[in-house]
Protein backbone atom coordinates (compact mmCIF):
# COMPACT_ATOMS: atom_id res chain seq x y z
CA UNK A 1 0.00 0.00 0.00
CA UNK A 2 1.48 3.53 -1.36
CA UNK A 3 2.79 5.23 2.20
CA UNK A 4 0.68 8.32 0.42
CA UNK A 5 -2.59 6.56 1.26
CA UNK A 6 -1.64 4.73 4.56
CA UNK A 7 -0.77 8.88 6.17
CA UNK A 8 -4.06 9.40 4.57
CA UNK A 9 -6.32 6.97 6.14
CA UNK A 10 -4.45 7.18 9.49
CA UNK A 11 -5.37 11.41 9.30
CA UNK A 12 -8.60 10.25 8.59
CA UNK A 13 -9.17 7.86 11.60
CA UNK A 14 -7.60 10.78 13.96
CA UNK A 15 -10.13 13.18 12.62
CA UNK A 16 -12.99 10.59 13.20
CA UNK A 17 -11.73 10.03 17.13
CA UNK A 18 -11.49 13.93 17.39
CA UNK A 19 -15.05 14.17 16.19
CA UNK A 20 -16.41 11.86 18.27
CA UNK A 21 -14.44 13.07 21.59
CA UNK A 22 -15.89 16.39 20.14
CA UNK A 23 -19.08 15.08 20.23
CA UNK A 24 -19.08 13.48 24.30
CA UNK A 25 -17.73 16.58 25.47
CA UNK A 26 -20.49 18.88 23.19
CA UNK A 27 -23.25 16.59 25.14
CA UNK A 28 -21.75 17.12 28.52
CA UNK A 29 -20.94 20.69 28.48
CA UNK A 30 -23.51 23.43 29.33
CA UNK A 31 -21.45 26.33 29.38
CA UNK A 32 -21.52 28.44 26.45
CA UNK A 33 -18.39 29.90 26.53
CA UNK A 34 -16.55 26.72 26.47
CA UNK A 35 -18.85 25.41 23.61
CA UNK A 36 -18.00 28.21 21.55
CA UNK A 37 -14.23 27.87 22.50
CA UNK A 38 -14.12 23.75 21.82
CA UNK A 39 -15.96 24.25 18.78
CA UNK A 40 -14.16 26.72 16.77
CA UNK A 41 -10.47 25.26 18.19
CA UNK A 42 -11.48 21.51 17.33
CA UNK A 43 -12.41 22.75 13.67
CA UNK A 44 -9.75 25.53 13.09
CA UNK A 45 -6.90 21.98 13.99
CA UNK A 46 -9.17 19.01 12.19
CA UNK A 47 -9.27 21.48 8.78
CA UNK A 48 -5.40 23.18 9.36
CA UNK A 49 -6.68 26.67 9.12
CA UNK A 50 -5.53 29.92 10.57
CA UNK A 51 -9.15 30.99 11.94
CA UNK A 52 -12.36 29.34 12.56
CA UNK A 53 -15.56 31.96 13.20
CA UNK A 54 -19.06 31.05 14.38
CA UNK A 55 -21.94 33.03 13.41
CA UNK A 56 -25.19 32.83 15.16
CA UNK A 57 -28.68 34.48 13.60
CA UNK A 58 -30.03 36.99 15.65
CA UNK A 59 -34.28 36.67 15.50
CA UNK A 60 -34.82 40.08 17.12
CA UNK A 61 -32.92 41.95 14.56
CA UNK A 62 -32.59 39.65 11.62
CA UNK A 63 -29.04 39.83 10.86
CA UNK A 64 -25.71 37.47 11.53
CA UNK A 65 -23.39 37.78 14.73
CA UNK A 66 -19.90 36.82 15.61
CA UNK A 67 -20.64 34.77 18.43
CA UNK A 68 -16.65 33.35 18.44
CA UNK A 69 -13.61 32.95 16.65
CA UNK A 70 -10.38 31.82 16.85
CA UNK A 71 -7.26 34.02 16.65
CA UNK A 72 -9.35 37.40 16.21
CA UNK A 73 -10.80 40.14 18.79
CA UNK A 74 -14.30 38.52 19.62
CA UNK A 75 -15.44 42.34 21.12
CA UNK A 76 -14.74 43.73 17.96
CA UNK A 77 -16.06 41.17 15.87
CA UNK A 78 -19.09 41.67 17.82
CA UNK A 79 -19.38 44.98 16.29
CA UNK A 80 -19.49 44.24 13.17
CA UNK A 81 -23.10 42.96 12.49
CA UNK A 82 -23.39 40.46 9.13
CA UNK A 83 -26.40 41.07 6.81
CA UNK A 84 -28.32 38.46 5.75
CA UNK A 85 -28.25 39.98 2.00
CA UNK A 86 -24.93 40.60 0.37
CA UNK A 87 -22.18 38.52 2.73
CA UNK A 88 -21.07 35.11 2.27
CA UNK A 89 -22.08 34.16 5.23
CA UNK A 90 -25.53 35.17 4.47
CA UNK A 91 -25.94 33.12 1.39
CA UNK A 92 -25.18 30.09 3.39
CA UNK A 93 -27.98 31.02 5.76
CA UNK A 94 -30.60 31.37 3.25
CA UNK A 95 -29.57 28.97 1.07
CA UNK A 96 -28.87 25.78 3.46
CA UNK A 97 -25.80 25.12 1.38
CA UNK A 98 -22.29 24.92 2.05
CA UNK A 99 -19.61 27.43 -0.12
CA UNK A 100 -15.99 26.56 -0.40
CA UNK A 101 -14.28 29.77 -2.00
CA UNK A 102 -10.53 29.21 -2.76
CA UNK A 103 -10.04 32.85 -4.18
CA UNK A 104 -12.04 35.18 -1.77
CA UNK A 105 -10.74 38.11 -3.56
CA UNK A 106 -12.08 37.58 -6.47
CA UNK A 107 -15.14 36.60 -5.69
CA UNK A 108 -17.76 39.60 -5.26
CA UNK A 109 -20.18 37.59 -2.28
CA UNK A 110 -17.69 38.38 0.52
CA UNK A 111 -18.24 40.67 2.96
CA UNK A 112 -15.00 42.92 3.44
CA UNK A 113 -16.45 44.96 5.76
CA UNK A 114 -15.62 42.76 8.72
CA UNK A 115 -11.71 41.69 7.48
CA UNK A 116 -11.28 45.41 7.32
CA UNK A 117 -12.72 46.04 10.89
CA UNK A 118 -9.96 43.21 12.57
CA UNK A 119 -7.38 43.98 10.07
CA UNK A 120 -7.64 40.03 9.17
CA UNK A 121 -6.60 39.34 5.09
CA UNK A 122 -9.34 36.12 4.05
CA UNK A 123 -7.73 34.26 1.28
CA UNK A 124 -9.43 30.55 1.46
CA UNK A 125 -12.88 30.52 2.90
CA UNK A 126 -15.56 27.32 3.72
CA UNK A 127 -18.70 28.15 5.67
CA UNK A 128 -21.43 25.54 6.12
CA UNK A 129 -25.00 26.25 8.01
CA UNK A 130 -25.87 25.00 11.58
CA UNK A 131 -28.76 22.88 11.10
CA UNK A 132 -30.95 21.86 14.29
CA UNK A 133 -33.46 19.26 12.62
CA UNK A 134 -34.25 21.67 9.57
CA UNK A 135 -33.73 24.62 10.96
CA UNK A 136 -30.78 27.11 10.05
CA UNK A 137 -29.87 28.27 13.62
CA UNK A 138 -26.62 29.91 12.19
CA UNK A 139 -22.91 29.56 10.08
CA UNK A 140 -19.74 28.39 11.35
CA UNK A 141 -16.75 29.19 8.86
CA UNK A 142 -13.18 28.54 8.13
CA UNK A 143 -10.33 30.52 6.64
CA UNK A 144 -7.11 30.49 5.14
CA UNK A 145 -5.95 27.00 4.91
CA UNK A 146 -2.58 26.42 5.77
CA UNK A 147 -1.70 24.00 2.58
CA UNK A 148 -3.63 23.83 -0.36
CA UNK A 149 -7.36 24.41 -0.88
CA UNK A 150 -10.13 23.07 0.92
CA UNK A 151 -12.01 20.21 -0.36
CA UNK A 152 -15.08 18.49 -0.23
CA UNK A 153 -13.82 16.51 3.19
CA UNK A 154 -12.90 19.58 4.99
CA UNK A 155 -16.40 19.91 3.70
CA UNK A 156 -17.75 17.25 5.21
CA UNK A 157 -16.25 17.22 8.62
CA UNK A 158 -17.29 21.06 9.01
CA UNK A 159 -20.62 20.18 8.72
CA UNK A 160 -20.44 17.04 11.39
CA UNK A 161 -19.41 19.86 13.50
CA UNK A 162 -21.81 22.78 12.79
CA UNK A 163 -24.71 20.18 13.44
CA UNK A 164 -23.02 19.23 16.63
CA UNK A 165 -22.33 22.56 17.28
CA UNK A 166 -25.63 23.86 16.53
CA UNK A 167 -27.55 21.15 19.22
CA UNK A 168 -25.36 21.63 21.78
CA UNK A 169 -25.84 25.28 21.79
CA UNK A 170 -29.07 25.29 21.39
CA UNK A 171 -29.67 23.14 24.41
CA UNK A 172 -26.94 25.91 26.79
CA UNK A 173 -29.15 28.18 25.33
CA UNK A 174 -32.37 26.50 26.07
CA UNK A 175 -30.81 25.82 29.93
CA UNK A 176 -29.56 29.54 30.39
CA UNK A 177 -32.68 30.56 29.49
CA UNK A 178 -34.56 28.03 32.05
CA UNK A 179 -32.33 29.12 34.80
CA UNK A 180 -33.21 32.92 33.98
CA UNK A 181 -37.04 32.01 34.19
CA UNK A 182 -36.58 29.88 37.21
CA UNK A 183 -34.49 32.73 38.68
CA UNK A 184 -37.23 35.51 38.44
CA UNK A 185 -40.11 32.66 39.57
CA UNK A 186 -38.06 32.16 42.50
CA UNK A 187 -37.55 35.77 43.11
CA UNK A 188 -41.33 36.74 42.35
CA UNK A 189 -42.50 34.19 44.39
CA UNK A 190 -40.32 34.84 47.49
CA UNK A 191 -41.47 38.48 47.60
CA UNK A 192 -45.16 37.34 47.44
CA UNK A 193 -44.02 34.93 50.69
CA UNK A 194 -42.32 38.16 52.33
CA UNK A 195 -45.33 39.98 51.44
CA UNK A 196 -47.98 37.47 53.07
CA UNK A 197 -45.69 36.91 56.25
CA UNK A 198 -45.43 40.78 56.72
CA UNK A 199 -49.04 41.37 56.25
CA UNK A 200 -50.28 38.44 58.14
CA UNK A 201 -47.57 39.75 60.87
CA UNK A 202 -48.41 43.23 60.82
CA UNK A 203 -52.54 42.45 60.79
CA UNK A 204 -52.71 39.76 63.91
CA UNK A 205 -52.48 43.26 66.42
CA UNK A 206 -54.46 45.78 65.03
CA UNK A 207 -57.06 43.06 64.47
CA UNK A 208 -56.79 41.24 68.43
CA UNK A 209 -57.45 45.47 69.75
CA UNK A 210 -60.79 45.43 66.59
CA UNK A 211 -62.24 41.95 68.32
CA UNK A 212 -61.66 42.71 71.70
CA UNK A 213 -62.91 46.04 71.72
CA UNK A 214 -66.21 44.93 69.63
CA UNK A 215 -66.84 42.12 72.62
CA UNK A 216 -66.23 44.65 74.63
CA UNK A 217 -68.67 47.00 73.31
CA UNK A 218 -71.34 43.89 72.75
CA UNK A 219 -71.05 42.84 76.31
CA UNK A 220 -72.00 46.47 77.44
CA UNK A 221 -74.30 47.72 74.78
CA UNK A 222 -78.02 47.39 74.26
CA UNK A 223 -80.41 46.67 71.23
CA UNK A 224 -79.06 47.94 67.79
CA UNK A 225 -75.96 49.09 68.98
CA UNK A 226 -75.51 45.81 70.61
CA UNK A 227 -76.12 44.29 66.88
CA UNK A 228 -73.81 46.98 65.24
CA UNK A 229 -71.20 45.55 67.55
CA UNK A 230 -71.66 42.23 66.57
CA UNK A 231 -71.53 42.98 62.37
CA UNK A 232 -68.11 44.48 63.59
CA UNK A 233 -67.12 41.41 65.54
CA UNK A 234 -67.69 39.14 62.49
CA UNK A 235 -66.25 40.88 60.32
CA UNK A 236 -63.01 41.04 62.86
CA UNK A 237 -63.29 37.40 63.33
CA UNK A 238 -63.42 36.79 59.11
CA UNK A 239 -60.87 39.07 58.92
CA UNK A 240 -58.68 37.22 61.59
CA UNK A 241 -59.38 33.86 60.15
CA UNK A 242 -57.90 35.19 56.30
CA UNK A 243 -54.68 36.57 58.10
CA UNK A 244 -54.42 32.55 59.88
CA UNK A 245 -54.39 31.51 56.46
CA UNK A 246 -52.09 33.55 55.03
CA UNK A 247 -49.78 32.55 58.32
CA UNK A 248 -50.14 28.72 56.92
CA UNK A 249 -50.11 29.46 53.44
CA UNK A 250 -46.46 30.69 53.90
CA UNK A 251 -45.45 28.61 56.36
CA UNK A 252 -46.48 25.88 53.82
CA UNK A 253 -44.51 27.40 50.98
CA UNK A 254 -41.28 26.95 53.32
CA UNK A 255 -42.20 23.53 55.11
CA UNK A 256 -38.58 22.35 53.16
CA UNK A 257 -36.55 24.92 54.35
CA UNK A 258 -37.84 24.65 58.09
CA UNK A 259 -35.50 24.07 60.40
CA UNK A 260 -36.37 22.06 63.76
CA UNK A 261 -34.93 23.65 67.28
CA UNK A 262 -36.06 21.24 70.25
CA UNK A 263 -35.24 21.61 73.34
CA UNK A 264 -36.63 20.36 77.10
CA UNK A 265 -40.89 22.35 78.27
CA UNK A 266 -43.58 21.76 79.62
CA UNK A 267 -46.44 20.69 77.77
CA UNK A 268 -48.87 22.77 79.84
CA UNK A 269 -46.85 25.72 79.27
CA UNK A 270 -47.21 25.27 75.66
CA UNK A 271 -50.85 24.45 75.90
CA UNK A 272 -51.01 27.60 77.79
CA UNK A 273 -48.99 30.07 75.48
CA UNK A 274 -51.17 28.58 72.45
CA UNK A 275 -54.15 29.20 74.29
CA UNK A 276 -53.39 32.70 75.17
CA UNK A 277 -53.04 33.69 71.74
CA UNK A 278 -56.42 32.16 70.62
CA UNK A 279 -58.03 33.79 73.76
CA UNK A 280 -60.36 36.73 71.71
CA UNK A 281 -61.54 34.66 69.46
CA UNK A 282 -62.48 32.11 71.92
CA UNK A 283 -63.80 35.20 73.76
CA UNK A 284 -65.84 36.86 71.03
CA UNK A 285 -67.58 33.65 70.13
CA UNK A 286 -68.54 32.98 74.11
CA UNK A 287 -66.28 29.89 73.89
CA UNK A 288 -65.09 28.52 77.25
CA UNK A 289 -61.48 27.26 76.93
CA UNK A 290 -60.97 24.26 79.77
CA UNK A 291 -57.89 22.56 80.96
CA UNK A 292 -57.67 19.02 81.50
CA UNK A 293 -54.28 18.36 82.61
CA UNK A 294 -52.51 18.10 86.04
CA UNK A 295 -50.25 20.68 87.87
CA UNK A 296 -46.96 18.41 87.96
CA UNK A 297 -44.68 19.62 84.93
CA UNK A 298 -44.67 17.02 81.98
CA UNK A 299 -41.71 17.35 79.95
CA UNK A 300 -41.22 16.89 76.46
CA UNK A 301 -38.62 17.22 73.36
CA UNK A 302 -39.74 20.13 70.95
CA UNK A 303 -39.34 23.13 69.16
CA UNK A 304 -41.83 25.30 71.50
CA UNK A 305 -41.98 27.68 68.80
CA UNK A 306 -43.54 25.60 66.27
CA UNK A 307 -45.16 23.13 68.26
CA UNK A 308 -47.42 26.23 69.99
CA UNK A 309 -47.87 27.37 66.05
CA UNK A 310 -49.56 23.55 65.45
CA UNK A 311 -51.15 23.66 68.54
CA UNK A 312 -52.43 27.13 67.47
CA UNK A 313 -53.73 25.70 64.54
CA UNK A 314 -55.61 23.15 66.42
CA UNK A 315 -57.54 25.50 68.30
CA UNK A 316 -58.68 28.05 65.55
CA UNK A 317 -59.79 24.47 63.92
CA UNK A 318 -62.14 23.97 66.97
CA UNK A 319 -62.99 27.38 67.97
CA UNK A 320 -63.79 27.99 63.61
CA UNK A 321 -65.91 24.27 63.94
CA UNK A 322 -67.71 24.94 66.98
CA UNK A 323 -70.84 26.95 67.90
CA UNK A 324 -70.77 29.91 70.05
CA UNK A 325 -71.33 29.24 74.14
CA UNK A 326 -69.68 25.53 73.27
CA UNK A 327 -66.43 24.27 75.39
CA UNK A 328 -63.52 23.29 74.50
CA UNK A 329 -61.40 20.75 76.52
CA UNK A 330 -57.27 21.39 76.04
CA UNK A 331 -55.59 18.53 78.11
CA UNK A 332 -51.90 16.54 78.52
CA UNK A 333 -51.02 13.22 80.10
CA UNK A 334 -48.27 11.07 79.86
CA UNK A 335 -48.94 7.71 77.74
CA UNK A 336 -45.79 5.36 78.17
CA UNK A 337 -42.87 6.82 76.79
CA UNK A 338 -44.81 9.29 74.95
CA UNK A 339 -47.00 12.59 75.93
CA UNK A 340 -50.00 12.49 74.65
CA UNK A 341 -51.97 15.60 74.00
CA UNK A 342 -55.40 16.72 72.87
CA UNK A 343 -57.74 19.49 71.68
CA UNK A 344 -61.38 18.60 72.53
CA UNK A 345 -64.68 20.25 70.54
CA UNK A 346 -68.12 20.14 70.40
CA UNK A 347 -68.26 21.47 67.27
CA UNK A 348 -69.81 19.97 63.77
CA UNK A 349 -68.07 16.68 64.10
CA UNK A 350 -66.07 14.61 61.62
CA UNK A 351 -67.68 11.48 59.57
CA UNK A 352 -65.16 8.19 59.38
CA UNK A 353 -64.16 8.45 55.61
CA UNK A 354 -63.01 12.23 56.19
CA UNK A 355 -60.65 11.47 59.43
CA UNK A 356 -57.44 11.30 57.14
CA UNK A 357 -58.31 13.58 54.46
CA UNK A 358 -58.89 16.34 56.63
CA UNK A 359 -55.09 17.03 56.89
CA UNK A 360 -54.34 17.19 52.96
CA UNK A 361 -53.41 20.38 51.91
CA UNK A 362 -56.77 22.55 50.91
CA UNK A 363 -59.28 19.83 51.46
CA UNK A 364 -62.63 21.17 52.66
CA UNK A 365 -65.10 18.94 54.63
CA UNK A 366 -68.06 20.98 53.05
CA UNK A 367 -68.76 21.04 49.19
CA UNK A 368 -67.35 24.21 47.37
CA UNK A 369 -70.96 25.39 46.05
CA UNK A 370 -72.38 25.36 49.59
CA UNK A 371 -70.08 26.02 52.36
CA UNK A 372 -70.46 27.30 55.69
CA UNK A 373 -67.27 27.81 57.24
CA UNK A 374 -64.30 30.21 55.20
CA UNK A 375 -60.58 29.24 55.03
CA UNK A 376 -58.29 27.47 52.43
CA UNK A 377 -58.23 24.12 54.34
CA UNK A 378 -53.85 24.50 55.20
CA UNK A 379 -54.26 24.95 59.23
CA UNK A 380 -54.47 21.15 59.95
CA UNK A 381 -51.95 20.39 57.52
CA UNK A 382 -49.03 22.83 58.77
CA UNK A 383 -49.92 21.26 61.83
CA UNK A 384 -49.34 17.75 60.87
CA UNK A 385 -45.90 18.86 58.94
CA UNK A 386 -44.89 20.75 62.29
CA UNK A 387 -45.69 17.96 64.90
CA UNK A 388 -44.33 15.19 62.65
CA UNK A 389 -40.70 17.21 61.96
CA UNK A 390 -40.54 16.81 65.72
CA UNK A 391 -40.96 12.77 65.51
CA UNK A 392 -44.58 13.35 66.83
CA UNK A 393 -47.90 11.97 65.23
CA UNK A 394 -51.58 13.75 64.98
CA UNK A 395 -54.74 12.22 63.88
CA UNK A 396 -58.27 12.85 64.96
CA UNK A 397 -61.61 11.61 66.51
CA UNK A 398 -64.96 12.00 66.47
CA UNK A 399 -68.14 9.67 66.90
CA UNK A 400 -69.63 11.76 63.67
CA UNK A 401 -71.32 14.75 62.18
CA UNK A 402 -72.87 17.01 64.98
CA UNK A 403 -71.24 15.28 67.79
CA UNK A 404 -67.70 17.04 68.16
CA UNK A 405 -63.88 15.95 67.38
CA UNK A 406 -60.84 15.46 69.33
CA UNK A 407 -57.51 16.28 67.96
CA UNK A 408 -54.73 14.08 69.59
CA UNK A 409 -50.89 14.79 69.53
CA UNK A 410 -48.29 12.14 70.61
CA UNK A 411 -45.11 14.09 71.48
CA UNK A 412 -41.68 12.79 72.47
CA UNK A 413 -40.60 12.52 76.40
CA UNK A 414 -37.96 14.75 77.16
Amino acid sequence: MPDKLIRDLEQRNEQLKRLVTLSVTLNSTLDPGALLQLIISTAAELLDCEAVSILLYDEKRPRLYFAAATGSDPKKLAEVPVPIEDSLAGIIFRTNRPVIINNVKQDPRHYSLVSEHIHFNVKTLIGVPMLIKDRVVGVIEAVNKHSGSFTDRDETILSVIGTHAAIAINNAQLLATTKQALKKVKEADQLKSNFLALASHELRTPLGVIIGYASFLREDAKGELSEHAQHVLNAALQMRSLVEDMTNLTMLETEGQMVIKPQKVVIQEILKSACGEIKGIASAKEQKIIFAFQDQPIMVQVDPDKIVTAFVNLLNNAIHFSPPGSEITVGAAQQGDRIMAWVQDQGVGISADKLQKIFDAFYQIEPPNTRHYGGLGLGLTITKGLIEAQNGRVWAESDGEGKGSTFKVLLPKA
